[in-house]
């Protein structure tokens, strides 16, 4: 029996599923996997065993990274039929690092009704019991496949001020531990969550320098799927706050013998102040003469 009248649109339910431990399904999710006409699922057969567990039957439908942008017109057909359809990744909220952004985006975009119905996250999931600073994090997904580019996107990190969250999965898990360590040194602190929910849950705490041999030293440590979380970049003092009186009549001393470019160097090697730092500056103090 169909759950809509002709003259009515459906609409789109986003539907979070268990991460690992299929008690965390909710109530609404259950109802509303139960009511939906159809399921947009990233695979099928995986959805099918959460069905099968919850004693649903449904209509799946298979929309993954490789046909999402072909399934849009049809997901569209079936609103405007009036069906309410489901769309669940394999675990977790759909969208974060899975398929479902450009259907989202294209529905929204021609005025269909898009309902969000919560649940499990990995990334809400491991930052809750890391112990790294939750007011500020972003999530960065997973790192490119080759050491290339896993090592610029995380220079461009290098300074956030941020909790840094990354998926990662087994087979380059060590490889990126490896290209973090490269970045950020042995002493950045970090927390690493394995097989999040399920029967061997595990939490690494401590810094690069101890997790990437903890990771070699065990295989079954390389086992699963991981988040990796990395403590916010100490604040650095502004250099202009340290410029304190007697650093700037070093550098005007240093001034009134020699090019600015060669007085900032200089002082820079005395104060352990920034070359760069003690230029701007000088350029002030000849400006102020």
């Amino acid at each position: 029996m169909s759950n809509h009248t002709p003259d009515q649109q459906g609409t789109l339910y986003i539907v979070a599923t268990p991460i690992g431990n299929l008690a965390d399904i909710t109530q609404r999710a259950v109802e509303t996997l139960s009511f939906v006409d159809r399921i947009c699922a990233e695979d099928t057969r995986n959805t099918r065993k959460l069905l099968n567990h919850l004693g649903i039957k449904k209509t799946l439908v298979a929309l993954h990274d490789h046909n999402e942008t072909q399934k849009i017109d049809s997901v569209a057909y079936w609103l405007r039929e009036g069906e309410n359809i489901a769309l669940v990744s394999d675990a977790g909220t759909p969208l974060i690092s899975d398929p479902g952004y450009h259907l989202v985006k294209a529905l929204r975009e021609m005025d269909f009704q898009i309902v969000p119905i919560p649940g499990a996250s990995a990334i809400i999931t491991a930052l809750s019991a890391a112990g790294l600073a939750t007011n500020k994090f972003s999530f960065e997904g997973f790192l490119p496949a080759k050491e290339a580019g896993r090592k610029q996107a995380l220079l461009a990190n290098i300074d956030s001020q941020y909790t840094q969250i990354y998926y990662e999965s087994s087979h380059r898990v060590v490889h990126s531990v490896a290209t973090m360590l490269d970045v950020f040194g042995a002493d950045k602190k970090v927390v690493l969550a394995r097989e999040l929910t399920k029967l061997y849950e595990q939490f690494f705490h401590g810094t690069l320098g101890d997790l990437h041999p903890w990771l070699i030293d065990d295989k079954m440590h390389q086992k699963g799927e991981f988040v990796i979380m990395l403590a916010a970049a100490e604040i650095k003092k502004n250099e202009s706050d340290v410029m304190n009186s007697t650093v700037e009549q070093v550098l005007a001393a240093l001034i009134d013998e020699l090019p600015l470019k060669q007085a900032a160097k200089i002082a820079g090697k005395l104060t352990g102040i920034s070359k760069n730092a003690l230029y701007k500056q000088g350029l002030k103090l000849q400006k102020s003469q």
